[in-house]
Formats: C-alpha cells, structure tokens, sequence
C-alpha cells in the first residue's frame, strides 16, 4: 500500500466541509470522478479527527483521502498492483 501527504483541490459546500475534487501525488495531477464513500475516524486519546473519502481517480484507481484537521494536511492511500 502507498501513502503520504498530498495537495488537494476541495469543494467547501454550504456547510464548509471541504470535499476533494483534484488531488496531487508527486507532479501527478489527479480529477476525483466520483466519491464512493466517506466517514470520520475519531481518535479520543489524541484527539484526531480525520474526514475520510474512498474516491475514484480519473486514472480508474481507487483512492483514500483523509483531512486531519487537527494537523491541516491531507493524507493519501492506495493499494498498488
């Protein structure tokens, strides 16, 4: 599995929470065509938040990405064939 931080393009609807819309791994520019999922994983003890999305990139592979709020970064994953 690849992770790492990323810069992400967000939509922020009407309530304020950003929703990614393009996101950059390396010089790679990725569109998100379509968000399959998204939760939150909260962590009590150290006080994270993380607002998951499982999106599908325009390169037809599935994605996770997470903002840590507490942290202001956006985290990536994905499964590598």
């Amino acid at each position: 599995m690849k992770e790492g931080k990323t810069e992400v393009i967000a939509y922020a609807g009407y309530r304020g929470e950003q929703s990614p819309r393009t996101f950059f791994i390396g010089d790679k520019r990725i569109e998100v065509v379509k968000i399959l999922d998204q939760w939150v994983e909260e962590n009590v003890d150290s006080l994270r938040r993380k607002r998951c999305f499982k999106i599908r990139g325009d390169d037809w592979k599935t994605y996770i990405l997470c903002y840590d709020e507490k942290e202001n970064v956006w985290l990536y994953r994905h499964k590598t064939l």
